[in-house]
């Protein structure tokens, strides 16, 4: 539950933790835990080491297996294509897939690898897909991807709220361009999908290369970068709700030589919510500008502002039955989540020869948060009248993140290497202040009434500050012979945190290490078929103490993961199926009363497919089906052991196509999408006492290429894309707190291209 009634109890040591955190307010994340930090860069492909024989070696190997394997070899070259880009380090916006499949990804290894060769459930959300569904949030980007949840807290604008496998990683699992967005309280770092150049979802721990983070996954985000060719794009939308915004992309080279390019990306929006004053508002700029003096050395900087403005509650009000309505307990006069973050960062990278190519990664963020909000403190079972609170959080988080890596290619006998080394180092400064009183006006549940108020600010009751210092070192090897890859990776990690209650004037240090490492194996057959196991672990220190006083032990999981892929040579489709067996040890759950206790053990088993691809004809399809069965195997709290943990759907089903019609004909310039999103029944809260309703949910989208009429209006579109199409109003339950679903959603893109 992204919640704020139960903040009224906090302590900050308890329940507000820097990464792992806020569990009072946010109860229903709590479930797991949270926050820290990553890496991955875009990778130079070296075809052989530098040294002559070497590469007549390699070459001489090479020609022995593309003879045996023809359709590898076209996969290979298909790879090799798309790392000559990366090695670029620009134009991916102008040569953007205009299907729905992704050959490679760094964000698996910190190398850019073949999907069929990484031993990990991936997926890729390509800007064709995004586009075609015109997304709005990080949680819709990646509502279509098996293994991943986004709405069990309901619709919800303040946060990108997603949990991957059955546990959640808002805090602990957020990537932009392979470092991890440090989030902590109230202080998210928001994600603009329009500044995506594509969303990556890792499934399956992955501290072996990243450190800190959930068993679940990650899920990382690659921002637009500088193109080599001039592209400029404007975009005008409106939706229901009072919703405008605009949005503008340009990019291109500086001189006439390439060696400077530049982009600038951007979106300003002003909308409503169905909350009663609620808003959706922000600006958010991002310019970026890349040096490539030659070919081997590339450097981007990257910075971003964002202003935005969501409501400090989204609450409406449960019966003590569960019985969930559409009266919101807050009030429009004292209701806004208030925030500003900065971020300014660069890509370097450098290839020393053919074989040695060196990178560094490095981000720094500020973020400054201020929410308002209104509670029900208790109800008058006779009158139906609700006695309330005020509350008020101001949070301020800062964050560096370097990652540094040297990545070599070489031979050993027969076998290929591809070996990454690596050290990164996180610094968190946190500070978080909260108040709460009294002084709001009674809601009449039975008739409410939102007239305006004068609310001010409550006293401050409680503030903290806390630090955290994250030191870890990495290697990693992908090994080939013939069709086996063998991918061994491992790391340690030291994290130092402190925090002080700076009212108390108390404070408290904790200390973590551990080791954390990935065993895969894969086989790619010459059809395109790729089986694959293997076994990975994750770690997370969490900063706090029980109600006994001792510290909290890290967080930890562990999985087995059994799967294939499947990717005919020359083909635009993608198959995947994986198997899973994952365990939580430790994760912190809010038990109440401004509580929090270390879970024991929480077991996730499942099944993930997915199917995408172009069937021909501008035809793009992706599909997924998730069966996902968890159980508690440990807890403080008796009553739950053996049961299922709230929120989690047993079977998820999605599908969503869309079709351009071809360039000829009546119907030419015509888009046409559809989509539907299937979550069986599941339990509201953790005793398992009582369900949520099954829910399928319809999308659809229209779109029209005018320069297909006209050849003077050659890059015009007009696109109108409708979310929960026939209106389904439901509810969906999490540790016993319910939420309402997104309503039925429409907005118009008018844009223009050139």
């Amino acid at each position: 539950m992204w919640g704020t009634t139960s903040v009224v109890n906090a302590t900050i040591f308890g329940s507000v933790v820097l990464g792992s955190v806020g569990i009072d307010i946010l109860g229903a994340q709590a479930q797991t835990s949270a926050a820290q930090n990553g890496v991955a860069l875009p990778p130079v492909t070296v075809d052989a080491p530098n040294s002559p024989k070497q590469r007549s070696a390699v070459q001489a190997t090479q020609r022995t297996r593309s003879s045996r394997a023809p359709a590898a070899a076209a996969r290979r070259g298909n790879a090799a294509a798309v790392q000559a880009q990366s090695r670029q380090g620009a134009g991916r916006a102008n040569s953007a897939p205009v299907e729905y499949v992704a050959n490679s990804s760094a964000s698996g290894t910190k190398t850019n690898t073949p999907l069929i060769e990484t031993p990990q459930s991936i997926s890729v959300v390509t800007r064709k897909e995004l586009d075609d569904r015109a997304v709005q949030s990080l949680t819709e980007a990646v509502s279509y991807q098996p293994g991943v949840r986004t709405d069990a807290s309901g619709f919800d604008p303040r946060f990108d709220a997603i949990a991957i496998r059955g546990f959640d990683i808002t805090y602990n699992g957020t990537y932009l361009d392979g470092l991890r967005l440090v989030g902590a309280g109230l202080g998210v770092y928001k994600n603009e999908p329009y500044l995506a150049d594509s969303i990556t979802v890792v499934r399956g721990p992955s501290s072996a290369v990243y450190g800190l983070g959930s068993p679940g996954g990650l899920i990382d985000i690659s921002s637009k970068l500088p193109t080599s060719q001039p592209y400029h794009e404007i975009q005008g939308i409106v939706g229901d709700r009072s919703r405008y915004q605009g949005n503008f992309d340009l990019s291109g080279p500086l001189d006439p030589s390439g060696q400077f390019l530049y982009r600038l990306t951007g979106v300003v929006r002003d909308a409503d919510l169905f909350v009663p004053g609620g808003k959706d508002n922000r600006t958010s700029i991002a310019p970026a500008f890349t040096w490539r003096p030659d070919a081997s050395t590339s450097l981007t900087i990257l910075g971003g502002y964002q202003k935005s403005q969501t409501p400090g509650s989204m609450f409406t009000y449960s019966s003590a039955a569960g019985t969930t309505t559409n009266i919101f307990t807050g009030s429009p006069s004292y209701n806004s989540l208030d925030q500003e973050q900065g971020r300014i960062g660069y890509l370097f990278e450098h290839a020393l020869n053919n074989a040695v190519t060196v990178r560094q990664k490095f981000r720094y963020t500020d973020l400054d948060s201020v929410t308002r909000y209104v509670g029900i403190l208790g109800v008058d079972p006779v009158t139906q009248i609700a006695s309330r609170y005020k509350g008020y959080v101001h949070d301020q988080l800062q964050s560096a993140i370097v990652d540094n890596q040297v990545e070599a290619k070489f031979l050993t006998g027969p076998v290929q290497h591809t070996t990454l080394m690596g050290v990164d180092y996180t610094w968190s400064s946190f500070k978080d202040k909260q108040g709460f009183g009294f002084g709001v006006s009674d809601l009449n549940l039975l008739a409410p009434s939102y007239l305006p108020e004068a609310i001010s600010d409550p006293a401050i009751a409680s503030s903290t500050a806390q630090q955290q210092n994250q030191f870890g070192a990495y290697i990693q090897d992908q090994a080939k012979l013939d069709r086996w890859i063998l991918t061994l990776s491992g790391r340690n990690d030291r994290v130092s945190s402190s925090g002080q209650d700076l009212i108390a004037v108390t404070r408290q240090t904790q200390s973590d290490q551990a080791y954390s490492g990935r065993a895969g194996l894969t086989y790619v057959f010459d059809s395109g078929v790729a089986p694959y196991v293997a076994y990975s672990t994750s770690f997370f220190p969490n900063l706090g103490v029980s109600p006994e006083g001792s510290f909290f032990k890290p967080t930890t999981g562990k999985q087995t993961e059994i799967g294939f892929k499947y990717q005919p040579a020359g083909s635009k489709s993608f198959i995947s199926a994986a198997v899973f067996d994952l365990t939580q040890d430790g994760g912190l759950v809010y038990t109440g009363a401004g509580v929090t206790v270390q879970r024991g053990e929480i077991q996730s088993r499942g099944l993930e497919l997915q199917a995408l691809g172009n069937l021909g004809g501008g035809f793009n399809i992706t599909s997924s089906y998730t069966y996902l069965d968890m159980k508690t195997l440990q807890a403080a709290d008796t009553t739950v052991i053996g049961k299922v943990p709230s929120g989690n759907p047993p079977h998820t089903f999605t599908l969503w196509g869309n079709y351009d019609v071809p360039a000829f004909g009546q119907f030419s310039g015509l888009s046409v999408g559809g989509g539907m999103r299937y979550l069986s029944s599941n339990y509201g809260d953790d005793q398992n006492t009582f369900k949520n309703s099954s829910v399928t949910l319809f999308d659809a989208a229209l779109k029209y290429d005018f320069g297909q009429a006209a050849k003077q209006l050659k890059g015009m579109q007009f696109q109108v894309n409708v979310k929960n199409l026939f209106d389904l109003r439901y509810t969906t339950c999490q540790v016993g707190y319910c939420y309402r679903g997104a309503p039925l959603t429409v907005i118009a893109t008018l844009g223009y291209r050139w």
